[in-house]
Formats: C-alpha cells, structure tokens, sequence
C-alpha cells in the first residue's frame, strides 16, 4: 500500500457536525479517495479509503439519511 502525502491534505468539518462537540467528522479530500477523522482528536488516526470505498460510504450514509427511522 502506497501511503499517501497527507501533509498539505485539508479537511472540512460534516455538515451534519454540531457545534458544541458533538458528534464531529472531518473529510480530507486525497487524489485516490479520502481521509477520515474524528475533529475532537485531529492527531488521531485516520481512515483512508480509496475512491470506490469512499463512493460506496457516501452512497450508504446518504441510503441511511434518507431512510425514516
């Protein structure tokens, strides 16, 4: 696995994120996918997924969003 160069990455904060330090994801945008992280432990690890698998995370968060509960 090629480890990608995470040093310029930026991430943004989800949309669905709270403000007072709820539950907080950030995405970094990288040329073969995405990095995931959790914004109240930004020197934690981080999730790396290639295009497709960040592709099928979004689809299936988006099927859940939108499923009635």
């Amino acid at each position: 696995m090629i480890t990608p160069d995470l040093s310029r990455m930026v991430c943004r904060k989800s949309s669905y994120s709270t403000e007072n330090g709820g539950a907080c994801v950030e995405v970094g945008a990288l040329p073969a996918g995405a990095a995931v992280r959790d914004s109240k432990n930004p020197d934690g690890g981080l999730l790396l997924l290639t295009s497709a698998a960040w592709n099928q995370f979004r689809a299936t968060a988006k099927q859940y969003d939108n499923d009635e509960l």
